[in-house]
């Protein structure tokens, strides 16, 4: 495996890296990170340095071996048996790590990857046909609006991360005949270590581990990982059911626990019951209370209306058990999200 090959095919043309370490300046952010980045994993050291998420504890910047950072690379490839001049699409910004890996998956594979901003509207993929993607949630969301017939996205893979996939967007890729996978990954752990088919026959609750990466429990019932290149099993707070030592399934996060009445719940489960039937975005919190403690309510994006708050009222009702239902409903005109979009739990005002 070559981690610093001299060439790379950026959108079907092969170009020789030194020309692209020369250019000082991109056109624009994404151009620009694309070779801050290319500039930093051929640089004289043996470690990228990536900031993380905060899946394992407070976010903070760390360092990655770039050995182990390839290994990742060439897993994604054997999967999903990407071959040497296979078009791929990276649509990610790249100062994240799931955009430097379509890069370096590109580099060791000899990929030929077509470089688009990743605001575009994907219309090109009625056209132009790839043999893999990866991309968020929204993106996908996307190119399911303004590529609408199934026949005409030109594309075998779809590899969904950055956050979890709605059920409602789940529900929309069934008819697709792209080949689609939600994934579970961290910074930590160079992207995906696990993928779950989202659709098809072979279509799953639960993640499948990639080669050589074996999942345990935590006695708090959250997920360890095992794999080359960590000097020991790396544990997360994500609480998590296994069928066996390769296969698990997400429950929520050890972190968001919520302890109403004594009983623990996860707002993330509450969240997927009421997910196909709540339009706007929302989530599940809690507001202190005398007696049961911490009490459960639903926080949505939007403005409070009779009817919004009766519909509300209605999916809470059919949808959830009796101690699962929120006491109150609250509307926020937009709800706080992290930098990569994810709704932010932790800076929701609770008064």
């Amino acid at each position: 495996m070559e981690l610093h090959p001299t060439h790379i095919t950026l959108n079907g043309t092969p170009i020789r890296i030194e020309t692209l370490l020369r250019k000082t300046s991109g056109s624009s952010d994404w151009e620009k990170s694309l070779l801050d980045f290319l500039a930093e994993w051929y640089n004289d050291k043996d470690f990228i340095e990536v900031q993380t998420s905060g899946s394992t504890g407070t976010p903070k910047v760390i360092r990655l071996n770039k050995a182990f950072v390839a290994a990742s690379a060439l897993r994604t490839i054997r999967f999903f048996n990407l071959e040497e001049n296979d078009q791929v699409l990276h649509c990610l910004p790249t100062r994240y790590i799931a955009g430097k890996l379509t890069v370096v998956r590109a580099l060791i594979g000899n990929l030929n990857v077509h470089v688009v901003d990743p605001s575009t509207d994907f219309s090109f993929l009625q056209k132009e046909p790839f043999k893999f993607a990866a991309m968020v949630p929204n993106q996908v969301q996307k190119l399911l609006t303004f590529v609408r017939q199934p026949a005409d996205w030109n594309l075998k893979f779809l590899l969904i991360g950055g956050s979890a996939v709605p059920a409602s967007l789940e529900e929309n890729l069934q008819s697709r005949q792209t080949a689609c996978y939600s994934s579970y990954a961290m910074t930590e752990t160079a992207t995906h270590i696990a993928l779950r088919k989202l659709n098809g026959a072979d279509a799953s609750e639960f993640y499948h581990c990639l080669e050589n990466i074996e999942v345990e429990l935590s006695e708090e019932g959250c997920l360890r990982i095992k794999m080359p290149g960590l000097e020991k099993p790396l544990q997360t707070n994500d609480l998590a059911e296994l069928r066996d030592k390769k296969t698990f399934q997400i429950l929520g996060r050890a972190d968001n626990v919520i302890i109403s009445g004594g009983i623990k719940f996860s707002p993330e489960q509450l969240e997927r019951k009421l997910e196909p039937h709540i339009r706007q975005p929302f989530m599940i919190s809690w507001l202190p209370h005398e007696t049961l403690g911490q009490q459960l309510i639903l926080i949505v994006e939007g403005s409070q209306s009779r009817a919004s708050t009766t519909r509300l009222q209605t999916a809470i009702h059919n949808h959830l058990d009796k101690f699962e239902r929120p006491r109150q409903i609250r509307f926020l005109p937009q709800l706080p999200r992290t930098p990569n979009g994810k709704i932010d739990r932790k800076s929701v005002y609770q008064d």
